[in-house]
């Protein structure tokens, strides 16, 4: 199989020379080129065309979130972001996400032999699954132009009483492309994306900003009521509960599910068991089948199911898979999910 090729733009020429030779230490990656600011990368990309770019955040020329920002608007491709600056939980590394980078991942600050050797292990498997990426990642960047709808509306006799979504890959780009566009009294959301510890926290805040209505970090106990929104914390289940006052959020640190901590499936199975019917359950871009057999078991409790369609997915895994068990009642491109939401949500 042809190795990943990969186009380093990094200021720093010694940053260039080791991720040079943790890069080619993977027999599946090959370091096709490297740049040393945004305007180098950019005749590099036109002369080389790598599979996957990892790119620096502080530059001369430019900055990296604005050349990233150059690259998904004109020539989309999977792109990883490395900087001192894109640690876990930060807000670079959320604004990175948004605008459209595969995974984002922080230069060692440990530079012992174990520490370098992690580092190095993990920045090839990111590599690898960004260029798997690459197949869609050009199809999917139309983004949706509206207002933020901070309108209180009717809420329909039928409408869903809590809203499920869960995403892995290209997740916090599509949720950017959905939940801003939703009404001020909208259902309760419960977001499970696939994140590390600390980032969730960062996203839940930044995503907060965007909507009419807060989101937070769940918590256990946290009481949902119309007009919120909850993400699952990384490193934890999220469960729902359904109680006399409503539903409730269930943190737990139960062991992860299809390798995933928080897990799609967790999220979704407690949906289907303490919601029911009356849940709408949503699934977005990722890969993997996380959550494919939660959403099989919302739709048999009689809820409304909704599958991202391949076209506008950064990676059509989670939604193919639950399409294939007969999970998904509809099949949407990104652009039309928020209409379907407001639709069943409020006639």
């Amino acid at each position: 199989m042809k190795p990943i090729s990969v186009l380093i733009v990094d200021d720093s020429a010694f940053i260039r020379q080791m991720l040079t030779q943790m890069l080619s230490s993977d027999v599946e990656v090959r370091v096709i080129g490297e740049a040393g600011d945004p305007f180098e990368a950019r005749e590099k990309i036109k002369q080389l065309n790598p599979d996957v770019i990892t790119l620096d955040v502080e530059m001369p020329k430019m900055d990296g979130l604005t050349f990233l920002e150059k690259i998904m608007n004109l020539r989309p491709m999977p792109v990883v972001m490395v900087s001192t600056l894109t640690g876990k939980g930060t807000d670079i590394a959320i604004q990175a996400l948004q605008i459209g980078a595969v995974e984002c991942i922080a230069k060692p600050l440990e530079a012992t032999e174990d520490g370098l050797k992690r580092f190095s292990k993990e920045l090839c498997d990111i590599v690898k699954k960004a260029a798997s990426t690459r197949a869609n990642i050009n199809r999917v960047r139309s983004r949706v132009f509206r207002q933020r709808d901070n309108r209180v509306r009717n809420i329909a006799l039928n409408a869903p009483k809590l809203i499920a979504i869960g995403a892995s890959t290209g997740g916090v780009e599509t949720l950017t492309e959905i939940l801003p566009y939703l009404p001020v009294n909208c259902p309760p959301i419960v977001i499970t994306q696939h994140m590390p510890p600390v980032f969730t926290a960062s996203f839940a805040k930044r995503i907060s900003s965007m909507c009419s209505f807060p989101v937070y970090e769940a918590n256990d106990g946290m009481m949902l009521k119309a007009g919120m929104g909850c993400v699952a914390a990384g490193g934890t289940q999220l469960k729902i509960k359904h109680k006399v006052s409503g539903f409730i959020c269930n943190v737990t640190d139960d062991p992860p599910v299809n390798n995933h901590k928080p897990s799609v499936d967790v999220t979704f199975n407690s949906v289907a068991e303490e919601v029911g019917a009356g849940a709408l359950g949503i699934i977005l871009t990722g890969m993997g089948k996380d959550g494919a057999d939660g959403l099989l078991r919302l739709r048999q409790e009689g809820a409304h199911t909704i599958g991202q369609n391949e076209a506008s997915c950064v990676v059509y895994g989670m939604p193919k898979a639950a399409y294939e068990i007969g999970a998904v009642t509809e099949v949407l491109a990104l652009p039309d999910i928020a209409d379907v939401i407001i639709k069943r949500c409020f006639g």
